[in-house]
């Protein structure tokens, strides 16, 4: 992923800067940090895109899955209207209608089953390049904090 490629990209920047004589700063060129920061602002909206299309994909597929169940029950109704003439008719109307209901009501359950399945999949992809890419902000910190303690240790040792 290229978030990485980028702030390891930082990380190398900060560990070869120079550092400022008698301070526990160090000195680099702001343009380029700069350039870094904003390809990485760039890169993670892909992946909160990527989310918000699965949730917009997960309400169409849950509203359409609706609309085919009510439009089954619909058909069924107006069977049932059009059967009523005769009481076996009608019985065996109510029994199909009952059923159609019911394999819409298990049609209904399975997509979103399958639909939880798909955005949980794709939610844990996002979770993991997440986790990662705050491990690397976290190795930053670190190596910047060493950096620090290496600087101080040098001043100590000067004085």
């Amino acid at each position: 992923m290229e978030i990485f490629a980028l702030l390891e990209t930082l990380e190398d920047i900060l560990e070869k800067s120079k550092s400022v004589p008698f301070t526990d700063k160090c000195m680099v060129e702001r343009t380029v940090i700069l350039d870094i920061i904003k390809e990485i602002r760039l890169k993670l909206p892909d992946e909160l895109k990527q989310a918000k299309w699965i949730k917009e994909e997960r309400e169409r597929i849950i509203a359409e899955a609706q609309k085919d169940a009510d439009d089954i029950v619909k058909e069924a109704e107006n069977r049932i209207i059009s059967m009523i003439d005769e009481h076996e008719i009608t019985k065996k109307a109510y029994d199909k209608k009952t059923e159609i209901i019911a394999e819409a009501n298990d049609m209904y359950r399975e997509v979103m089953k399958d639909t939880n399945k798909y955005v949980d999949g794709i939610l844990a992809n996002i979770e993991d390049s997440l986790s990662k890419l705050a491990e690397s902000l976290g190795n930053v910190e670190v190596s910047i904090q060493n950096n620090l303690e290496t600087i101080q240790n040098n001043r100590k040792e000067l004085k």
